[in-house]
Parts: structure tokens; C-alpha cells; sequence
């Protein structure tokens, strides 16, 4: 394992993808670790040298006793930067990370080529961090995880239960007391507001237009506004937007980071193939996609890229029509053609992601036995039937 050691405390960190790419920084918020990022690892290792770390007190890093500042996690990011190599970088931090963005580029902006301030804030209520170090103090870590797991998560994610939402709940759980306080009063002493209007870095900041913990317009907006040609980007998220559309965020960066360099013409491929993603999920769920994502090198890696650059951003993605109509269409061509593998998936899927109804799959069935022929439509009915056979068993 990498560390490198800082004012007598030893920092993780790693780094993936090309090491002749220019340097990403990412940056974890307070109750996670590095693996939070993990999501966007495959999408943005192409295009940059990704390096991640632990902060203080949190992850494989030391713990050291007592309060910590922002201005001390800015200059441990900076000692990783060193020990890396990297003479400049993009920074991009997720919440407390953020946080720890802005003091980098206030402090130290001749190591930086652009920042992005993920879910986060320049301007905190101290009463708050101090009250939840207090609770962490006196009853641990597992008093505070349902309170952590409400700021974090909209009220939808945490009835669905994806898996990310167990790791970042037992993530949270193992969390050193003292790292969690420590970074608790950090955040409280936060002093980066009156710095922002002399940012003169590229800034990409991205808000979750559901989160609770730093809601866009007391959070990101603001930032936006006070730092001169930043760019906002709204996702459709909560307060983790790396566990909750790594795709989308992933795209966002590319988009952003890779304006006028070389690889602009890679990072826009990446941009469309990421969208793509993330029509294909919402279409097909994320079992099957990542499924077919884990072939990742193998003989059918290029065949996946191009079907989800084209078929599912730039068919899929267009905004004639929407997905359910889209889903009517490639049942009844699926069934004309006798594409059964395709239709089978396609079944399945709109009925999973309740994108139709069994009453609208009957209905195309049978219209499609009109227009396509009755052994056609036959076929596809036993099908179905034993589709939802297997569904109502599960």
C-alpha cells in the first residue's frame, strides 16, 4: 500500500489508470473513505490518472488525537499530490471534500489545473458539527448511523436498499470515532466563503437536486455564483452522488475537465458512452448492466461500447419519444422479427422497472398478433407466462 507521511501522521492513498494521463484528485466526505469513488474508477481512468486517499482520521489513514482544520486535510491532499508526482492537478471533492477543494485552491492554486466541489458548502452552522462531535463522543459511531444514513440518502434510495447503501452504512459504522470528530470540528472552523471571488481555476460544481445535507441553494449554487466562470451541474441525486449516479458524475467531469485538451475527442466518446450507461440502467436495471459492464476487455468489451454509445444514448436518449413508448417498440419489433433473446430481456426488464404494466404487454401481444402473425404472438405469450411465473415465485 502507498503512504505518505504528513506532520508525523501517515495518509493511503492509490492511483489507477494510465500514469501518462493528467492527474485527478478525489477527494472523500467525512464519514467515508476513498472507495466512495469507486463507481467512476472505470469511466474516468481512461482519461486521467486517478488518485484517491484516505483522509485523516478516516480508512486505511492514521487517526491522531485532537480537532482537525480544513487548512490541515488541504495540506495533507497536497502531500499526496507530491508523493505521486504530480506537480498539478484536478481536485474534485465530495462534500467534506469540497470543502477541502476550495481551501486548496485558496492556499495553494499553482498545484491545481481546475477544481470540482461536489455536494458540498462554503458556509456551515458550527452549533450543528459541534452537537453531532458531542453525540460521537459520548455514545460512538452506531448512535449516529440512521441520522447519517437520512442526511445522506433520499427518502427513495433508502426504500429501494441498493447494495451501495449497505456499504456506505457499515463504511460508516466502522468509522473511527476520534477521525469522525476530529473532521466534525473541522468542518465546523469551515472559513473558505470570502475567498471564492479570487478563484480563477476552472470550477465545476455539481448539487444533487435531492440532497438534504447541502441542498443546492444554500450550498452549491451559492459557490457557483461567488466564483467567477464556474459551472453549475445539477444530478438527480442525494448527498453521495458517487454511489448514487457515478455514470452521470462521471460524465460531468469528463465533459468539463476534457474542454480544449488532446483527448477532447476520447473524453467526448467516454461523455456519450456514459449517458448511454445511464439510459441503459434505467431501462434494463442495474443488474443487468452491470452484468454485461464486468466483460469489461473482453472478446464483446468494443461491441458493448458502440451499442451503448448508439443505441442507448443516441437512439434511447433522444426526446421524441419517451422510455415506455420506446419499450412498446422493441417488443412489437422484437416479435415481428422473432428476436426472442431480445424481447425475453426487454419483457422482463419493463416489467421489473415497472416501465409497463402486465396489462400493456398483453395489449402489444396482442396487436402484434394482427401485424406479425398468431404463432409470433403465441410464442411470445407463453413467454410471458413464464416470466411472471418466475417473478411471482421470487
Amino acid at each position: 500500500m502507498p503512504f505518505v507521511t504528513r506532520d508525523g501522521v501517515r495518509l493511503y492513498w492509490r492511483a489507477d489508470g494510465h500514469p501518462d494521463r493528467p492527474a485527478l484528485l478525489l477527494l472523500h466526505g467525512v464519514g467515508t473513505d476513498h472507495a466512495v469513488w469507486d463507481g467512476v474508477v472505470r469511466a474516468l481512468s481512461g482519461r486521467f490518472r486517478l488518485l484517491r486517499m484516505d483522509a485523516r482520521g478516516h480508512g486505511a489513514s492514521d487517526v491522531p488525537p485532537g480537532d482537525y482544520t480544513i487548512a490541515e486535510l488541504a495540506a495533507d491532499a497536497v502531500a499526496v499530490l507530491d508523493a505521486a508526482g504530480a506537480a498539478k492537478a484536478v481536485v474534485a471533492g465530495l462534500s467534506m471534500g469540497g470543502m477541502t477543494v476550495m481551501q486548496m485552491a485558496i492556499a495553494t492554486p499553482e498545484r491545481l489545473t481546475g477544481i470540482a466541489i461536489c455536494n458540498s458548502t462554503a458556509e456551515v452552522v458550527p452549533q450543528f458539527w459541534l452537537d453531532r462531535a458531542a453525540s460521537v463522543r459520548a455514545n460512538g459511531m452506531a448512535s449516529m448511523t440512521d441520522a447519517i444514513m437520512t442526511r445522506w440518502f433520499p427518502a427513495s434510495v433508502l426504500a429501494a436498499k441498493p447494495a451501495y447503501l449497505s456499504t456506505a452504512r457499515a463504511t460508516s459504522e466502522a468509522q473511527e470515532p476520534q477521525g469522525y470528530i476530529g473532521c466534525c470540528m473541522a468542518i465546523a472552523g469551515l472559513a473558505v466563503k470570502d475567498g471564492l471571488p479570487a478563484i480563477t481555476l476552472p470550477t465545476l460544481v455539481v448539487v444533487g437536486s435531492l440532497d438534504q445535507a447541502t441542498p443546492p441553494a444554500t450550498g452549491g449554487e451559492p459557490i457557483a455564483a461567488a466564483i467567477p466562470g464556474a459551472q453549475l451541474v445539477s444530478l438527480p441525486t442525494g448527498h453521495i452522488s458517487p454511489l448514487e449516479r457515478p455514470d452521470a458524475l462521471a460524465a460531468a467531469l469528463a465533459d468539463f475537465f476534457a474542454a480544449g485538451s488532446d483527448d477532447a475527442l476520447e473524453a467526448g466518446r467516454l461523455a456519450i458512452f456514459e449517458r448511454g450507461i445511464g439510459n441503459r440502467r434505467a431501462v434494463l436495471g442495474d443488474a443487468w448492466v452491470d452484468k454485461a459492464l464486468a466483460k469489461q476487455g473482453g472478446f464483446a468489451w468494443e461491441f458493448q461500447q458502440f451499442i451503448t454509445r448508439f443505441a442507448w444514448s443516441e437512439v434511447w436518449g433522444r426526446p421524441g419519444l419517451d422510455h415506455r413508448t420506446r419499450r412498446i417498440i422493441v417488443l412489437s419489433i422484437t416479435i415481428a422479427l422473432g428476436r426472442w433473446e431480445e424481447f425475453r430481456l426487454h419483457t422482463r426488464s419493463a416489467l421489473e422497472q415497472k416501465g409497463l404494466t402486465e396489462e400493456e404487454v398483453r395489449e402489444v401481444l396482442i396487436q402484434s398478433a394482427i401485424y406479425a402473425g398468431v404463432p409470433a404472438a403465441n410464442t411470445a405469450f407463453h413467454m410471458v407466462e413464464e416470466m411472471l411465473a418466475e417473478m411471482h415465485k421470487a
